[in-house]
């Protein structure tokens, strides 16, 4: 455990030398978010009812950006290899991996989503189960982009496989999320979509970083 610990803070401390990732992804959901008002008019009704599901497609967007050089740096001067023999297992690397992308990229994007919101007219009283749903459907997305990161690490046009291999599966959480920031808004208990993107979570969270880390080992 403590040797997973310093590996998951070592990927902090990477990341936070070169902030412009995580700053990257910020950037471009506020502006996806900001772009909604200009494609469909100002009025409010329509961008109240667009805004559970831009929230959710422009954060998961947004998280992406990242996740095509998540083992590419380690992989290219050697340190992918010496992590897989220290002992750690390829599986708790690859879950040390997908819980730092999401600190320094899910996270952030849960402090900009009242900023989004705002942009898209959402009622203020659904600014909770918002973040709640993004922090939640951001990890989903985190553990399956890890796995699609890895099966894709050496190929050609890796950065362009891997979206196609993690928004298919990311749907379920865009369906779950925009369903409870809805309810929300319209004053009805958002906790049962809350709690089957929960459920997405869970699932993945013991198998995404089993199939990375297999996919690690097979490069």
């Amino acid at each position: 455990m403590r040797a997973w610990g310093a590996l998951l803070a070592r990927e902090l401390r990477l990341a936070l030398r070169h902030p412009a990732d995580s700053l990257a992804a910020v950037l471009f959901f506020v502006l996806v978010a900001a772009l909604f008002p200009f494609g469909i008019g100002p009025a409010p009704e329509a961008l109240a009812r667009l805004a559970p599901g831009a929230l959710l497609a422009s954060a998961l967007l947004a998280a992406l950006l990242p996740l095509d050089r998540l083992f590419g740096a380690d992989a290219e001067d050697g340190t992918l290899d010496q992590l897989l023999l220290s002992g750690l297992g390829a599986a708790a690397v690859a879950l040390a991996k997908a819980l730092a992308h999401w600190l320094v990229t899910g996270l952030p994007l849960l402090v900009a989503t009242p900023i989004a919101g705002a942009m898209l007219n959402l009622a203020p009283e659904a600014w909770p189960a918002a973040m709640a749903a993004l922090g939640l459907a951001t990890g989903f997305l985190s553990l399956l982009g890890t796995a699609g990161a890895a099966l894709t690490l050496g190929a050609r046009r890796g950065g362009v496989l891997l979206p196609l291999l993690v928004l298919p599966l990311a749907i379920p959480a865009v369906i779950f999320g925009a369903a409870g920031i809805e309810a929300a808004a319209a004053g009805l208990p958002a906790r049962p979509y809350l709690l089957l993107l929960g459920a997405l979570l869970a699932a993945a969270l013991p198998l995404a970083p089993l199939a990375a880390g297999a996919a690690l080992r097979v490069e």
